[in-house]
């Protein structure tokens, strides 16, 4: 007689891409495992209802915590339970999620190579979800750390289940218009990203020239539904899912939960027009950049660079190092490398064509700088990518 399968309660939203993003995972993990008998219903965050739980006799669930009442009624089953939200202390429950501090810290990375010296950060009201907060507090660090100004702005007490009001959008606008430009701004996410995108065009400013917007979740139709479309940091929620799922599989089967959370590293940021500027007051230079990076993997040397400006070499070494905390070489290397890890994770060109679209001219040049930088080799990193993050198949 085959063994009974576990019947799994899945409290995840539908409403969202990121919700359906974390079932994907969780369905990638079952196709390659023994299934489970799914209890399922599909809901926004708010709507997913728990009174039911009382008198639930199932094995397990994988939750997305919306409220304190929703973890407590998931608690009293006894069942073995895993959240995916990490919006509230849940000592009781083992999360997995994602890992802010590196978001944070990826984010900041992307809008200080642009040249911003400004920073900005757009969160939710403080105290109402842990990880906004959290990224909140990383973003002001590093922007102290750098020995730069942080502005934040002064979310109120409105939840982010609900659409800005156009008080708050206006507040948003006016707060904006204060900022010293150009400004890096962040935002906690891209709901957040593209409701400050609409108070700059309600304000008349510069997107990304004046204000530079970068969220966090990279919800593609959201992204592009954006005005301009809103460059954002893809977490890779199918990872989460998968992960979720496995860690539940072993609670179920009588493991023990881990002691802390288990936080992924983000994918990388997805680049669109929201921060595609160099943000400089010295007009020259920035064109000039510009020109290195729209270039870069066509083959250009620094000598070309240098041609097209009015500088010494060691001039323009010391004004890029200043600005980039690069020299014009190392910048045309950095250029190529995201590219090649670009391609690398969105085709199936070979190693030796993607060697000659990014400007490397031969695999073996490729190899030997994607090693010295990423640690491992271009068909190493593929394989790893793939194995984290395609979990739609």
């Amino acid at each position: 007689m085959p063994a009974r399968s576990p019947h799994v309660a899945l409290l995840i939203e539908t409403s969202r891409e990121y919700g359906r993003r974390l079932l994907r995972g969780v369905a990638h993990y079952l196709h390659k495992h023994d299934p489970w008998v799914i209890l399922f219903r599909p809901a926004g965050l708010t709507d997913l209802a728990h009174t039911w739980l009382r008198d639930w006799k199932g094995d397990g669930l994988l939750i997305r915590a919306d409220s304190p009442q929703l973890l407590n009624a998931v608690v009293r089953t006894g069942r073995p339970a895993v959240e995916l939200r990490f919006a509230f202390h849940t000592p009781q429950l083992p999360v997995v999620g994602i890992d802010s501090q590196a978001v944070v810290e990826l984010g900041f990375r992307h809008l200080w190579e642009r040249g911003f010296r400004n920073f900005a950060f757009c969160g939710l009201p403080s105290g109402e979800t842990l990880w906004a907060d959290l990224r909140q507090q990383c973003f002001e660090q590093l922007a102290a750390a750098a020995g730069c100004s942080c502005y934040v702005f002064p979310a109120r007490c409105q939840s982010q289940r609900q659409a800005m009001s156009e008080g708050e959008l206006t507040r948003l606008a006016d707060w904006l218009a204060t900022l010293k430009k150009p400004v890096g701004l962040m935002a906690c996410n891209d709901d957040r990203g593209q409701q400050v995108l609409e108070a700059c065009r309600l304000r008349g400013l510069l997107v990304p020239d004046e204000v530079a917007v970068l969220g966090v979740d990279n919800d593609v139709c959201l992204c592009n539904l954006s005005t301009p479309p809103l460059s954002s940091i893809n977490i890779g929620a199918e990872r989460i899912g998968y992960e979720a799922a496995a860690l539940l599989d072993r609670l179920m089967a009588g493991g023990r939960a881990p002691a802390q959370p288990t936080l992924l590293p983000p994918l990388g940021v997805v680049v669109r027009r929201s921060t595609d500027v160099v943000a400089s007051e010295n007009r020259e230079l920035a064109e000039l950049i510009r020109f290195v990076r729209d270039n870069a993997c066509g083959g250009l040397r620094v000598n070309e660079a240098l041609r097209r400006s009015n500088l010494s070499q060691s001039t323009l070494q010391r004004r890029f190092k200043a600005l980039l905390g690069r020299t014009p070489k190392q910048e045309i290397l950095r250029v190529q490398l995201e590219r090649a890890k670009q391609l690398l994770a969105e085709t199936d060109l070979t190693v030796a064509e993607i060697a000659v679209k990014c400007g490397f001219g031969e695999l073996k040049h490729l190899s030997g700088a994607f090693r010295a930088r990423m640690g491992v080799a271009p068909l190493i990193y593929r394989r790893q990518l793939r194995l984290q993050g395609s979990c739609e198949e």
